[in-house]
């Protein structure tokens, strides 16, 4: 390998990335765009659930319960109705999400020390949101439930009756619940992969449309250096990309950065080469623009935002499914990210994954290459 050939492949594909502003502006605007499209829009908390009330009790106790649900952050009551109608048409309409019905004679029975009931009605519709505020729910209910029955036993007994074990919760690396700290580490994974095989996809598709192909073939130049020397130039860029991101996301969304930056550094480097030769082996199995460009869509903005758990959790999809995962990735680079921004461990831990991003990136290599030198044959 000839570095002054390498170099020479580099310095051309360089210019003629900043030759092409337009696209070098997209390039570089992308993560940017990306991250506060995506970073504020998606969203998986679920508090502040829109419910209905309908009280046909009308007690002390009654509001008491109410108060209770009003009280959680969880909950936000968005009014009274006086039937089970306009409970239903504020389901139908999706302007709520849950519906607490509390029956008549509810303070009675409550009073007596007998069993009562109340009625939880959720909008089914989302599966994902009405299992979580089922579960908020539960949590209201049953807390009060309990006071009802400690309260109820220290009046007959006369003196205080205390839980024989209290729970003590604390939760590790998202202390605050936030699903921003989970999403946007994995978003920056997703944007690189899509970006950078984007990108390289096209580059060598577009020396055979543009006719230079040929006056590269006149040369003493060798398919593994112009592999290198394009994949070095959009490595720049892709490298801009990953800074622009790791900072929206640390100053702009605050998410917490706890692990090394070095492996960070490094790791990210190793994900870029592996996704730009990745680019590169279809654009040299393409010769088409159109095609490549399809072929890059296709083999990067869906499994990376399907099937390497950056939304949807890889434990719950069918075994088919998870087997294919471990082909993609993305899955690996956003457990490196998470692991790096949330939890703050490093080589001893995920030297697993990083082992594979490395393996990947030599035979993506290997492959463009070999694919390269067959075209060139």
């Amino acid at each position: 390998m000839s570095w002054r050939r390498l170099r020479a492949i580099f310095q051309k594909e360089l210019r003629h990335i900043v030759r092409d502003v337009r696209s070098l502006a997209i390039a570089l605007a992308m993560p940017l765009l990306f991250l506060v499209l995506f970073g504020y829009a998606l969203s998986l908390d679920v508090d502040r659930i829109p419910t209905l009330v309908y009280d046909s009790d009308q007690s002390a106790e009654s509001r008491e319960l109410i108060q209770r649900f009003a009280g959680s952050r969880y909950f936000q009551i968005a009014g009274f109705v006086d039937d089970y109608r306009a409970m239903e048409q504020g389901i139908d309409s999706g302007r709520i999400l849950m519906g607490l019905a509390i029956p008549r004679g509810y303070s009675r029975r409550i009073g007596s020390g007998a069993e009562t009931s109340v009625q939880v009605l959720l909008d089914g519709s989302d599966s994902n949101t009405a299992s979580i505020a089922l579960g908020y729910a539960d949590s209201v209910l049953r807390n009060y439930s309990l006071q009802l029955r400690s309260q109820g036993q220290n009046r007959k007994g006369g003196v205080t009756l205390s839980a024989p074990v209290e729970a003590r919760l604390r939760v590790w690396y998202n202390s605050s619940l936030q699903s921003k700290n989970y999403i946007v580490p994995g978003l920056i994974a997703v944007i690189l992969m899509i970006i950078t095989s984007m990108l390289t996809s096209l580059t060598i598709a577009r020396e055979w449309e543009m006719g230079t192909m040929e006056q590269l073939l006149s040369t003493p130049l060798r398919p593994a250096e112009m592999v290198l020397g394009k994949m070095l130039a959009y490595f720049v860029v892709g490298v801009v990309d990953a800074l622009v991101a790791v900072l929206v996301g640390v100053f702009l969304f605050g998410v917490p950065l706890r692990g090394s930056i070095l492996l960070l550094a490094a790791t990210g480097c190793l994900f870029l080469c592996g996704v730009l030769f990745w680019g590169i082996y279809i654009s040299a199995a393409a010769r088409s623009q159109m095609m490549a460009f399809q072929l890059g869509m296709l083999s990067s903005f869906l499994p990376a935002m399907l099937l390497s758990g950056f939304i949807y959790a890889i434990e719950n999809m069918p075994l088919p499914i998870r087997l294919i995962t471990y082909l993609t990735p993305t899955r690996y680079f956003v457990t490196i990210l998470k692991g790096i921004f949330l939890k703050g461990i490093g080589l001893r831990i995920l030297w697993a994954e990083i082992l594979f991003l490395a393996v990947f990136g030599a035979a993506v290599f290997f492959g463009a290459t070999r694919k390269l030198r067959a075209k060139l044959v």
